[in-house]
C-alpha cells in the first residue's frame, strides 16, 4: 500500500537555498502565510483566486527549507523486516501474512497460508499503537499540556507525536515510522494544474479547504516553535518544514483510528501498526478492540488462499473521501454520493410551518443531503425532506394538525406512503431538474472525462482528479435518470385517479422494525446525510483512518470526542474551541505507486 520513497538518501540541512534564509525573513514569510489563511472567508468564486495565493506563499516557504526535511535512508521496503521483526517482539501477530507488494494497489498484506473467513489472523497490543495518551507522556507532553490547540486536536497531536519520535534514533516506533511511505497521494501532494482539474466538482472546497487549513496549522505551529518555552525540548524547533508537517498529517490523515482509552472510559485516536497495511475492498468491519486483552483485534473478511491479498474494508465512504483523505480512487465503490445541500427559503410563505413539519421528523429545515450511486438515489431523510419541501398548506396543515398527525409524521420517509400523488411529482420533478442543473456546472461533459482517461501519459493524479468528476457526473446522470423515471410513474397514477395507500395506526410497528421503512422521528439521520448546515460552513482536515472498533461500539464517526480547526474558522476561533469536525471513520490509504 505504498509508493517508494523518492528520496533515497537523509539530507543534512546544510547548503542549499535554506542556508541563506535569515530567521527573520522565514518568520516574515510564515506570519503573511497565517494572515492569509487566517482571514474571512473569500467572497463566492474567489476560492481558487485565494488557493493559488496561498499556494504561492507555501511554495516560496517550501523553496526556503529545501533540504531541512528529514527522509530516512533507502526506500520504503527497506523496513518492512524490521517492522515484522518488531511486531514478533512486541507481541502482535507475524504469522500466517507478509507485507508485499501488489503493483497498482502499492503494498499490502499477502497471505502466506490459507485463512478462513471470521478468522483471528491480525492482533496488535496496545503498546505498539502511538495514541494520544502516549504523546502525552512523550517528549510532546509539556507543549501539549499548554497549547489548547493540540488539546482539541487529538489528529495534530498525532502529527507531532510522529514528527517527535521521527526525530528521537531511539524511539520504540521507528520500526513502525520507516515503514511509512514517504510521501502519499492525497491533493495535498497534487500540482496546482492537478487540482484545477476538480474545479467545479462536488470535491473542490474540501480540497481547498484541507490546503488551507494546513497551511494555517503550520503557520501557526511554526510560530508557537519558535516561541513557547515548553517546544524548546523538541527536536523539531530549528527544522520544521512545511514538507515534514505535511507528511505528518498526511500519515494520520490516512490511518488515524478510535480505540478506548487505557481506562476504557472514552475513545481516543491512534496509529495502528501493521495493521494499517491492509488495503480496502467492499465488505463489512471486521476490526475490533478486545479490552480484556488490550489489543487490536482483526478477523478475516472472507475466505484467502496462500498468496491472496487480505483486505479489510475501510467503511461506507465515497469516492470523493477516499480521494481527499486516503489517496485513492476506489471504482467499485457501492457507496459512492456526492452532497447536495438544500433548505426551505426562509422567505418563502409556508417557511414555518415547513420547519415545524420537519422538526417533528428530526430534519433541520436546511440540510446537506447526498444523492447515491445506486438505487433509490436518495434515502429516507431525503425523500421526507423532498415531500415536505413540496407541500401545499393543505397538506402542511393536515401533517401539523390534521387526525393522527403526530403518526403521519412516521410516513414522510417511507415510500410506500406518497402525501399525495402531485407531491410525489413535485418532489421527483424537482430531483430530476435540480441534478440536471448540477451537471452543467461541470467544465466537461461525461464522454470527454472518458476519452480523457483514456490517454496513457495522465498523470495519477489527473487520472485521479478526472475520474472523481466523472463520477460526480454519473451520479447526478443516474438521480436525474431516476427522477424522471418517478415522475412518469406518478402522472399516471395521477392520470388513472389511482388511490392513495392507506396508512394505518397499526402499520407503526412496522415502519419501525424495517430498515427500509424508517420512522424518521425515531431515527438518527444518516452519517453522511442531514448535517444541518452552519453559517459558516466547516470543512475537513484530518479525516480518515480505517472505521472499526472496538468492544462492539458503532464508531463511525465520534461528533464530542475530536473536534479540529474548521475550514472558514480563524486562528482566535481555533484557540476557542476548535470547530472543525474530525469524522474519525475508517478508511486508509492505498498509496499509489508511482
Amino acid at each position: 500500500m505504498g509508493k517508494k520513497s523518492r528520496v533515497k538518501t537523509q539530507k543534512s540541512g546544510s547548503g542549499g537555498a535554506s542556508a541563506v534564509t535569515s530567521p527573520k525573513e522565514m518568520l516574515n514569510l510564515i506570519s503573511e502565510l497565517l494572515q492569509k489563511c487566517s482571514s474571512a472567508a473569500p467572497s463566492a468564486g474567489k476560492e481558487w483566486e485565494e488557493y493559488v495565493h496561498i499556494r504561492g506563499l507555501v511554495e516560496k516557504i517550501r523553496k526556503k527549507q529545501k533540504g531541512l526535511s528529514v527522509v530516512f535512508e533507502g526506500s520504503r521496503e527497506d523496513h518492512f523486516s524490521a517492522l515484522m521483526a518488531w511486531a514478533q517482539e512486541s507481541g502482535a501477530s507475524s504469522e500466517g501474512f507478509c507485507v508485499s507488494d501488489f503493483g497498482s494497489e502499492g503494498f499490502g498484506l499477502k497471505a502466506t497460508r490459507d485463512i478462513k473467513a471470521d478468522e483471528l489472523f491480525l492482533w496488535v497490543p496496545r503498546k505498539m499503537l502511538m495514541t494520544v495518551e502516549s504523546a502525552q507522556k512523550s517528549i510532546l507532553g509539556p507543549l501539549y499540556s499548554q497549547d489548547r490547540i493540540l488539546q482539541a486536536m487529538g489528529n495534530v497531536t498525532l502529527a507531532f507525536h510522529l514528527l517527535c519520535e521521527r526525530s528521537d534514533p531511539s524511539s520504540p516506533w521507528l520500526a513502525y515510522i520507516r515503514s511509512l511511505p514517504q510521501d502519499y497521494e492525497t491533493p495535498l501532494y497534487f500540482q496546482q494544474e492537478e487540482v484545477q482539474l476538480l474545479l467545479g466538482t462536488q470535491a473542490i472546497q474540501d480540497i481547498l479547504s484541507q490546503y488551507k487549513n494546513t497551511a494555517r496549522q503550520y503557520a501557526y505551529f511554526y510560530k508557537l516553535l519558535q516561541t513557547h518555552p515548553a517546544a524548546s525540548r523538541l527536536p523539531l524547533k530549528d527544522g520544521f518544514t512545511f514538507d515534514d508537517y505535511r507528511w505528518a498529517v498526511s500519515s494520520v490523515m490516512t490511518r488515524q483510528n478510535q480505540i478506548p482509552t487505557e481506562d476504557g472510559s472514552r475513545v481516543t485516536l491512534a496509529l495502528i501498526p501493521l495493521w494499517d497495511m491492509c488495503n480496502h475492498t467492499n465488505g463489512l468491519i471486521t476490526t475490533g478492540y478486545n479490552l480484556e486483552d488490550d489489543r487490536c483485534e482483526c478477523v478475516a473478511l472472507q475466505d484467502y488462499k496462500e498468496n491472496e491479498q487480505i483486505y479489510i474494508f475501510y467503511g461506507t465512504r465515497s469516492n470523493a473521501e477516499f480521494v481527499i483523505h486516503n489517496g485513492f480512487f476506489f471504482q467499485e465503490n457501492a457507496h459512492d454520493r456526492v452532497k447536495v445541500k438544500l433548505g426551505v427559503s426562509k422567505s418563502e410563505r409556508l417557511y414555518a410551518m415547513k420547519a415545524e413539519v420537519l422538526a417533528r421528523a428530526g430534519i433541520p429545515a436546511s440540510c446537506i443531503f447526498a444523492l447515491h450511486c445506486n438505487e433509490p438515489p436518495i434515502s429516507a431523510q431525503l425523500l421526507a425532506f423532498l415531500r415536505v419541501f413540496c407541500m401545499t398548506e393543505e397538506e402542511l396543515k393536515e401533517y401539523l394538525m390534521g387526525d393522527g398527525a403526530a403518526s403521519k409524521i412516521f410516513t414522510l420517509g417511507n415510500s410506500e406512503f406518497p402525501v399525495s400523488w402531485e407531491n410525489e411529482i413535485k418532489l421527483w420533478t424537482f430531483l430530476e431538474t435540480r441534478a440536471a442543473l448540477l451537471l452543467k456546472s461541470y467544465k466537461t461533459t461525461s464522454e470527454e472525462d472518458r476519452s480523457l482517461l483514456e490517454k496513457p501519459d495522465l498523470s495519477l493524479h489527473s487520472r485521479m482528479a478526472i475520474q472523481l468528476r466523472l463520477a460526480e457526473k454519473q451520479i447526478l446522470e443516474k438521480a436525474s435518470v431516476s427522477g424522471r423515471a418517478k415522475r412518469l410513474h406518478f402522472e399516471k397514477k395521477l392520470q388513472e385517479d389511482a388511490p392513495l395507500p392507506r396508512y394505518e395506526e397499526s402499520d407503526i410497528a412496522l415502519l419501525e422494525n424495517s430498515e427500509s421503512k424508517l420512522p424518521i422521528i425515531l431515527r438518527q439521520l444518516e452519517e453522511e446525510e442531514g448535517q444541518e448546515v452552519p453559517e459558516e460552513e466547516q470543512s475537513l482536515l484530518l479525516n480518515g483512518g480505517k472505521e472499526v472498533f472496538g468492544m462492539k461500539m458503532k464508531t463511525d464517526r465520534v461528533e464530542e470526542e475530536q473536534k479540529e480547526v474548521g475550514g472558514d474558522t480563524d486562528l482566535d476561533s481555533m484557540e476557542k474551541g476548535q470547530r472543525e469536525a474530525a469524522e474519525l471513520t475508517a478508511s486508509r490509504t492505498e498509496d499509489k505507486k508511482e
